[in-house]
């Protein structure tokens, strides 16, 4: 016990420790000396960007990056501008600031992904200062120009420049300044000697840190927390101001007894502890100061750089990469020299039996999930800090972080196989776990361009086999856009999913086999999808022959050009000879035209068309429509009856009921109309006109067929009893009533007798 605290080291109420992460592996000859330095937090990469040690024309900065264990993960001279500033995303891309205002973005092995500027007014002005932040947003990136002007983008993967108002007073970069997001809002701090102000979209607001010591002249450092809650402020008298972020409470002042400006100052807070504390580092001194007059005091025997963690802070030197944290409450109840603590007896309890879940077996009521999780962490933990990882997290950072970042973090340093056992070992969901962590590799393979395509699309068919949520399109897409075609199509014919198989198979211009997929589908959206697509793209004739080889996709697009193009319709049977729908389509569009020439030019056109395909009985009944149009024009202007396009039979209905019995027998004759159906017509318009008598006159003069007769007897007096009934006139009901027979319907004569009787009464 007495060795694990013989590094803790008491300040206010806390103790705090430095401990060993790493020996670097790294060869740097002269240490961190004429570097640039970014680490990225939680474990994350370092960032070197080392000048030449002979400067010269020709010499080049080499930009290097390594592990938190100093593993060479990339290295290549740099040939652009010269650089400001190194920062890393949240994503672990890299960025370099230059000092025109471009910032350039590598990947975690230094390929290069894409560029952006910072604005036109920097490429004249320059960069003086730059950091790179992060917020709820994302990664941003903030610089202050050689005009004084500062200027900040909040997403760089979704950037707004937004150049923030002129600084009173201000000539050339500030004394000092840091980021703050509050309520949502980025906002620039800033320290022009004494004077502190606040930048925001629209204003520049002097402020007042609440009860900073008079003694002060020039504040020459600043950091805020891991978290933007807390700001420390640094004055040249060597007086420490700590308080909060929005500057509404001070939380302690110390003495340092130090003039010197730091070269960093970076928080040192644990999330849930309630003392502030900051870490200043100087050329060889490291201090840590908190809420009381006391501080810590560490001596560096290198060059070192401090990174802000969420938990602690991280310091690495040329030589060893060291971890300073305020001591875990837990740690202290189980170490603490005297401590009674459960934990403490328990450990006492463990020097003597061996076992680590002894302590647990003596409490009741225990649950031991919490213990089993805490052991599966720790396991993970263990994994991810070995030396060939190097990801040294905290436990605190790792329950921050969550396991699908550490995943990811994991895959996208291509250590494929330790994701996959720590997914396995955790138990994660597949399609969350495994399956993700495959299809990175798969993106990966694809990538790789001194394989071939057979090779590569056998190694991903194998590897993932029936793995669950994997999208063959999505790793097809990578390969296409590596320009790698033929292995996309390969992939692709793993996709089961047509619906994902068809739209990158047009991006790839590949039509001919994206409509047979989208036909073997079944799925009639997909297939006029394609085809839609085709028609855009194709000129008309290559677009008609490659339907005609396509029938599924041929029909379905008649089916459409039915609704929506008639013209282009006309085209397709045109293309292909079809003179049947060719003259189905002219008798149609007969039919929506008002004018009787070019409606009978339609039917002429008909004619034509089915005379082609030898279809006589078509172009028959075709003729006879255009007899009857130019009969009904005739009828038109000799009786001023509206008779055209109407059939031939709602045609010899109007003659009949408008007593035009001339013309309708002329019709009846010259059309060949059937008896049975001339008389039924003719005895319909006499009964509309309620014409009875005439009725029985025809119905007794024609010898009609057998039955016709009675049937006429029957149909003229029910129609008489209606007429009759609904007159109330008790003549006629009487004179119906004495034609009725002995055969006559019982229910006729009922409705007859009651409406007699009804109208007598009156």
């Amino acid at each position: 016990m007495a060795f694990i605290t013989a590094n803790w080291n008491p300040l206010g109420e806390a103790f705090y420790r430095k401990i060993e992460l790493y020996e670097m592996g790294w060869s740097l000859r002269d240490g961190l000396k004429e570097c640039l330095v970014a680490a990225a937090p939680y474990g994350g990469p370092i960032a070197l960007l080392r000048q030449p040690q002979r400067p010269s024309s020709s010499a080049r900065p080499q930009l290097e990056i390594y592990s938190s264990s100093g593993a060479n993960m990339a290295s290549f001279p740099w040939k652009s501008g010269p650089v400001r500033q190194l920062g890393w995303t949240v994503c672990d891309d890299l960025l370099c600031i230059q000092e025109d205002g471009t910032v350039l973005i590598y990947d975690l092995f230094g390929a290069f992904k894409r560029h952006f500027s910072m604005g036109n007014e920097v490429v004249q002005n320059q960069v003086l200062e730059a950091k790179v932040f992060h917020s709820p947003y994302g990664t941003g990136v903030a610089i202050v120009t050689g005009a004084s002007r500062f200027t900040l983008a909040t997403n760089i993967d979704d950037l707004k420049l937004r150049r923030l108002p002129e600084v009173p007073g201000l000539q050339g970069a500030p004394s000092c300044w840091a980021v703050l997001t509050q309520d949502r809002q980025t906002k620039v701090l800033l320290a022009n000697r004494a004077d502190l102000y606040i930048l925001d979209n629209t204003s520049c607001t002097p402020v007042t840190p609440p009860g900073l010591s008079l003694q002060s002249c020039s504040i020459v450092n600043m950091a805020v927390s891991f978290s933007y809650k807390y700001l420390a402020l640094f004055t040249d008298s060597g007086h420490l101001w700590m308080g909060s972020a929005n500057l509404k409470d001070k939380l302690s002042e110390v003495d340092t007894k130090v003039r010197t400006p730091p070269k960093q100052m970076v928080w040192c807070r644990r999330p849930k502890s309630q003392q502030p504390s900051v870490v200043i580092m100087w050329d060889r001194l490291l201090l840590v100061a908190g809420e009381c007059t006391d501080t810590i005091q560490y001596t560096l025997d290198e060059e070192s750089v401090c990174v802000a963690e969420l938990d602690g802070v991280r310091i690495v030197g040329g030589s060893r990469h060291e971890l300073l944290q305020e001591v875990p409450s837990a740690c202290q109840d189980i170490f603490k020299i005297a401590s009674m603590a459960p934990g403490a007896l328990l450990l006492e309890a463990h020097k003597e039996y061996e076992a680590a879940s002894f302590g647990k077996c003596f409490l009741s009521n225990y649950p031991p999930e919490p213990f089993v999780s805490m052991c599966r962490d720790l396991k993970v933990l263990n994994s991810v800090r070995e030396y060939t990882v190097g990801i040294p997290l905290t436990h605190t950072q790792y329950k921050q972080m969550t396991v699908q970042v550490l995943i990811d973090r994991l895959v996208y340093r291509k250590l494929y196989p330790l994701a996959i056992e720590i997914c396995r070992y955790l138990k994660t969901p597949e399609y969350q776990g495994v399956s993700r962590v495959l299809k990175h590799w798969a993106c990966c393979k694809v990538q790789q361009k001194e394989e071939p395509d057979e090779s590569i699309a056998h190694a991903v068919s194998v590897k993932l086999g029936e793995a669950a949520g994997i999208s063959y399109s999505e790793i097809a897409a990578r390969a296409y856009e590596c320009g790698r075609t033929e292995l996309a199509i390969k992939l692709l014919e793993f996709e089961p999913r047509s619906g994902e198989q068809v739209p990158l198979l047009l991006k790839m211009k590949r039509s001919q086999l994206a409509l047979s997929k989208a036909i073997e589908s079944g799925d009639t959206d997909l297939v006029y999808t394609v085809v839609t697509y085709l028609k855009n793209e194709m000129n008309r004739g290559d677009f008609f022959m490659t339907l005609r080889n396509q029938p599924v996709a041929l029909s379905l697009y008649r089916q459409f050009c039915k609704h929506q193009e008639q013209d282009t319709l006309k085209d397709l049977f045109n293309q292909d000879d079809d003179h049947q729908e060719l003259g189905n389509f002219y008798v149609k569009a007969s039919y929506k035209e008002k004018k009787l020439e070019a409606r009978l030019s339609l039917l002429q056109s008909a004619v034509d068309e089915y005379n082609k395909a030898k279809n006589e009985f078509a172009a028959k009944a075709t003729e006879e429509e255009m007899k009857l149009l130019r009969f009904q024009r005739r009828l038109d202007e000799e009786m001023g009856e509206a008779l055209l396009g109407l059939s031939l039979q709602e045609t010899l209905h109007a003659l009949l009921t408008s007593n035009f019995h001339k013309q309708a027998e002329q019709l009846y004759r010259d059309f060949r109309v059937p008896d049975k159906r001339y008389w039924w017509l003719k005895l319909t318009a006499l009964a509309e006109k309620d014409d009875w008598e005439e009725m029985e006159k025809f119905a007794k003069s024609k010898k009609s067929p057998i039955g016709y007769l009675p049937f006429v007897e029957v149909f003229c007096l029910c129609g008489a009893a209606e007429a009759a009934i609904e007159r109330r006139s008790e003549g006629e009901i009487s004179t119906v009533l004495s034609r009725c027979s002995p055969t006559t319907d019982r229910a006729l004569l009922e409705r007859l007798n009651r409406a007699r009787s009804t109208a007598a009464k009156k």
